[in-house]
């Protein structure tokens, strides 16, 4: 499957999803359910839905997400998952398999020609920080949405609020050079910690009672299965992963390690518990 036409500012972001980035999810799909579990409960209690609604899931990925809110719409409803990763998309149309109610759709979700006023939500968990350019992503995918239509997205906050993500990549940095760094509103998992932007890209997107709402919560990265797993978990996600692609298998081994001795103290029988941190953003279609 190919990759999407998408806008010219989301090109890099595309090439990764479709590359190592979509692959390496696919891989750890199940275990990032598991341990983001809780991120779809938040989502779906904000959101709402009802029977008979339909709903677009933005940056739907593996289809997790879709999925719930499928179950939530019943057969009467839609849910319609949109992702740019060809890779994720097509582990999530295997999941989808006797699900009447689920499509799936690869393609930018800055420039897909949504049927208008057709849907009563849209959602996303983790899906909408990489836009470029995301009032005008905003803008587009507001044309989805009925009068009165709900937008409802879970992002992360800051990078100190989250050290499940960014412990281990404390751990790696012994060992490989930093990341490039990036600016607080360039596209990349924490391009949405500021409440001040999200009102105002919402906002310049045309979207009204904006609404934010702070969640913490404790992830257990082991997901009760123990260190070990721990640590695979925490090697995988997010950044620390970014920072190892390509680097010499010494340097690899030595991160691991430098992973298990971060997270040996914090483990509690099988459980490995980290803080996590997470804006609830709610907002409506006039």
């Amino acid at each position: 499957m190919d990759a999407p036409v998408g806008h010219e500012r989301n090109a890099e972001q595309i090439a990764f999803w479709n590359g190592p980035g979509g692959e390496h999810w696919v891989a750890k799909q199940a275990m990032q359910e598991t341990v983001l579990a809780p991120f779809c409960d938040f989502l779906i209690d904000r959101a709402k839905p009802v029977a008979g609604e339909r709903v677009v899931d933005v940056g739907c990925g593996c289809g997790g997400t879709t999925f719930a809110f499928a179950d939530r719409v019943g057969p009467a409803g839609h849910a319609l998952g949109v992702d740019i990763s060809a890779p994720m998309l097509a582990r999530a149309r295997e999941l989808s398999q006797g699900k009447a109610n689920v499509e799936f759709v690869l393609a930018d979700a800055t420039i897909h020609a949504f049927a208008p006023a057709s849907f009563d939500i849209l959602a996303s968990r983790f899906g909408v920080m990489f836009f470029a350019q995301p009032a005008l992503s905003f803008a587009n995918m507001r044309k989805a949405l009925r009068p009165g239509g709900r937008l409802t997205f879970v992002c992360w906050r800051t990078p100190r609020d989250n050290p499940w993500l960014m412990l281990p990549l404390t751990a790696v940095y012994e060992h490989v050079p930093k990341l490039p760094q990036l600016g607080p509103e360039d596209p990349g998992p924490f391009s949405f910690a500021s409440e001040e932007r999200v009102h105002r890209v919402l906002g310049e997107a045309g979207f009204s009672s904006i609404a934010m709402e702070r969640q913490d919560v404790s992830l257990d990265v082991a997901a009760g299965k123990g260190l070990e797993v721990a640590v695979k978990t925490a090697l995988e996600s997010g950044p620390a992963n970014r920072a190892l692609e390509g680097q010499p298998e010494e340097k690899v081994k030595a991160s691991i390690e430098s992973i298990r001795k971060a997270l040996t103290p914090l483990q509690k029988g099988n459980s490995v518990p980290l803080g996590a941190s997470v804006w609830l953003v709610t907002a409506v279609s006039p």
